[in-house]
């Protein structure tokens, strides 16, 4: 399968509620896609792991380019570096929680083939 989403920034270490990795994604049509993973509670007090699939309210992607592009207007046009991605007082829209994956791979696997079907075959 081709891959779609380009990875813009991968931290072990985020500002988002999880103690594990968080991968920022870009797209074609300029969003950019977070995917981090976390535990949920299970009757009994089990635990299981969920993938948390967000779009980044802040900041969008140009594809062509490979540019990340602030959504609010400044004056100063500096660079926007990747690091600045994963910030205190994130602002995300969750848009899918999957309790079926396994693994950062099957997520990206997921978030290719979803894009493939929206972007290649529209």
């Amino acid at each position: 399968m081709q891959s779609i989403a380009k990875l813009i920034h991968r931290t072990y270490a985020s500002y988002l509620p999880t103690a594990f990795p968080a991968h920022y994604y870009g797209m074609p049509n300029g969003r950019i896609y977070v995917i981090f993973s976390r535990f949920y509670e299970i009757k009994f007090g089990g635990s299981g792991l969920e993938f948390v699939f967000a779009v980044h309210k802040e900041f969008k992607y140009d594809y062509e380019n490979d540019i990340i592009i602030p959504k609010k207007k400044f004056k100063i046009k500096t660079p926007v570096f990747a690091e600045l991605l994963d910030k205190p007082d994130l602002k995300i829209n969750v848009v899918k929680i999957c309790r079926d994956l396994n693994s950062y791979g099957e997520a990206i696997n997921l978030l290719n083939k979803e894009a493939q079907e929206k972007y290649l075959n529209a």
